[in-house]
């Protein structure tokens, strides 16, 4: 590939990376091509964009943005996945797909400049997304408000209880 090629596709690399940082790598070179077609347009639909390119070129059209994390997992074939509502629900996505397909193996990773081992994005996608942590600090924030309410009407259901309670033995009686 001449000099002038490289630049082309490293460049093409670099727009279509546009302002993601954060990446897992795979492997699909023992996938048969159907079932990896049928794995790149599945992941298509969930806005998870997938790129299988030379490690060396991938890693000057990452380093050439910033991001330098993933040069230890750029080792031998590796299919570059970013996108998705957020790198957990990625990491989630890629590592079902691992347990599916056989042949599909998880490389490594990159989040917020840190390097992830295979272990690290199988951790990872345990871990809660994005809208599981931001609906646990609501909670945690009503969480008060909610004590005191309860501290405040409780006494005064207890009395009201008792009141309907006389007030049913004085009719009875």
């Amino acid at each position: 590939m001449s000099k002038e090629v490289k630049e082309m596709v490293i460049d093409e690399l670099r727009e279509r990376v546009g302002e993601s940082r954060d990446f897992l790598v795979v492997s699909v070179a023992r996938v048969d091509g159907v079932t990896a077609n049928r794995w790149r347009l599945s992941l298509r639909k969930s806005g998870v964009h997938v790129l299988t390119v030379k490690n060396n070129l991938a890693r000057q059209a990452l380093n050439s943005v910033g991001i330098s994390a993933l040069d230890p997992v750029l080792e031998g074939p590796s299919t570059l996945v970013w996108g998705g509502e957020d790198v957990v629900s990625l990491s989630r996505e890629i590592t079902k797909w691992a347990k599916e397909i056989e042949g599909l193996e998880i490389k490594g990773g990159a989040v917020e400049g840190q390097t992830l081992s295979s272990g690290d994005v199988d951790a990872l996608s345990k871990s809660p997304g994005r809208l599981e942590l931001i609906s646990q600090i609501v909670g945690l924030a009503l969480s008060p408000g909610r004590q005191l309410a309860a501290a405040l009407l409780g006494p005064g259901g207890k009395i009201a209880g008792q009141l309907k309670t006389i007030s049913e033995k004085e009719e009875s009686a």
